[in-house]
């Protein structure tokens, strides 16, 4: 399904007319446009715009919490009796024969490791859960559990690429732009698809895991930086006067009308609607960072010390405040989940740090979000490229390589089942016995959803019809509510 994406995109007699010789079509257009900026406004519906979904929706908005790094699965959500019993002895050769990974040779990769966790059941659905994610334990009667998580590729980059994009592949949209590109958004003065980071760096791959692709660029995820102006060069230069911008906004956009009458080009479209965005976040976005306002029972809640202070749990609470505004769909990046062994994030000192960091946080998400009457609209997923393996990697301390044949993650809200867990590993948890679910499977999911079918939300690029799926992906029936 390609959607028009400006009015102007299909009406080949204007086109024809705006390019006439005598040039009577541009002026009787222009008359009608009237060339002024409340003209533009609406004539050029801006693409974000609410757009009707091809069936009914159980969800509005997503919130993606993502881990990357790849978390271990073993040391949060699969409590493995028999990988504890056979610690230190090698994997049976049938599960890794055939199989290649990141970091193993043959003289290291078969010898299992035993997670150095505790672990209890809690909920009705009787989840295991480790004894660094109390507040997560807590929650798990909200959320579903789906323990056979497959993906493709086994570096960092082109791993998180798949789980963002469907491919591993540079230039495809992100999942948010085409959720966005497919229903549009309800906030009016702010991006249908931010960005939030947490961690002492950027995600591998950086800005092509929220990038567009190859759909018009006002589809692409917006950060938000936690220190400074909110988005970059966004503040009014001190020297420049609210007439003087208010007078450059207007005149700009009359240029780009012009030339939006006369090529039809999409990304003209997207350009006169970023400059009226971007001068309605000089307010909006300010005030969505300004997390004062909030009750100190809430900042407790998310545990947050320091309003001020840049965290994944000031993340979580801004990803409620963007639900509330309207934000279609909201992306938290929190780094450094890569656990191999080296002398700094290592299982053993830096694990227990990370999972401390995203407990609380993620718990209250869930929580805040469901008494404000909000979850049962809103899509919440936790996870990362990738989990880890059964084996171990011995380094300098103890590790375990990426793996990609069954990982974990958590999903809440928004039409999901709560209370469950999807899916079985085999006795090290290498591999999915039962129900697994695919990548491709969980985007198709997610866009089902939101009311999109993902067969049919396509975007024709050099003779091909896209899709977030590719060619791939089935609707997971059995976590829908």
């Amino acid at each position: 399904m390609t959607r028009p994406l400006n009015p102007f995109q299909d009406q080949t007699r204007r086109h024809f007319f705006s390019q006439c010789g005598v040039g009577v079509g541009s002026a009787a257009l222009a008359t009608m446009l009237g060339e002024k900026r409340v003209a533009a406004k609406n004539q050029v519906e801006s693409p974000l715009a609410p757009k009707p979904s091809h069936f009914p929706a159980k969800a509005k908005n997503v919130i993606f919490l993502f881990m990357a790094g790849g978390p271990s699965q073993l040391e949060m959500f699969e409590n493995k009796p028999d990988l504890t019993k056979l610690n230190g002895q090698p994997i049976p050769d049938s599960f890794v024969d055939g199989k290649r990974f990141a970091f193993m040779d043959s003289s290291h990769r078969r010898n299992l490791l035993a997670s150095r966790r505790t672990f209890k059941r809690y909920g009705k659905s009787g989840a295991w859960v480790c004894d660094l994610l109390p507040k997560t334990a807590e929650i798990v009667d909200e959320i579903s559990i789906v323990k056979t998580c497959q993906a493709e590729l086994f570096n960092h980059a082109p791993a998180k690429l798949f789980m963002n994009t469907g491919s591993g592949q540079f230039g495809r949209p992100s999942m948010g732009s085409w959720v966005t590109y497919g229903i549009g958004s309800e906030c009016q003065d702010l991006p249908g698809f931010m960005v939030l980071q947490s961690g002492p760096r950027g995600p591998r791959g950086g800005a092509v895991l929220w990038g567009s692709g190859m759909l018009p660029s006002t589809y692409q995820g917006v950060p938000l930086r936690n220190q400074g102006d909110p988005i970059l060069n966004l503040s009014t230069p001190s020297s420049v006067t609210a007439d003087q911008q208010r007078q450059l906004v207007e005149t700009v956009g009359k240029l780009n009308l012009k030339r939006l009458v006369a090529t039809g080009d999409d990304e003209i479209a997207t350009r006169i609607n970023a400059y009226e965005m971007a001068y309605q976040m000089q307010t909006s976005a300010p005030e969505l960072m300004d997390i004062r306002d909030e009750s100190q029972e809430t900042l407790d809640l998310y545990g947050i010390q320091d309003p001020q202070q840049a965290s994944f749990a000031r993340n979580c609470l801004l990803a409620r405040r963007l639900v509330e505004r309207g934000v279609r769909f909201i992306q938290l990046y929190d780094t450094n989940w890569d656990h191999h062994g080296g002398s700094t994030e290592t299982l053993e000192k830096h694990f227990p740090s990370k999972c401390r960091d995203i407990d609380q946080p993620g718990a209250a998400l869930i929580r805040d979000l469901k008494r404000r009457g909000l979850l049962d609209e809103t899509i919440v997923i936790w996870g990362g490229e990738f989990g880890r393996t059964p084996m171990g990697e011995v380094r300098q301390f103890t590790g375990r390589n990426h793996h990609i044949d069954a990982f974990t993650m958590w999903m809440a809200g928004g039409g999901i089942k709560a209370g469950q867990v999807y899916g079985k590993t085999d006795e090290f948890g290498f591999g999915a016995i039962e129900n697994p679910v695919h990548v491709h499977d969980l985007h198709a999911t997610v866009l089902h959803l939101l009311g999109l079918d993902h067969e049919q939300l396509t975007y024709r690029f050099q003779g091909r019809d896209f899709r977030l799926t590719d060619v791939h992906g089935q609707v997971v029936d059995g976590l829908l509510a």
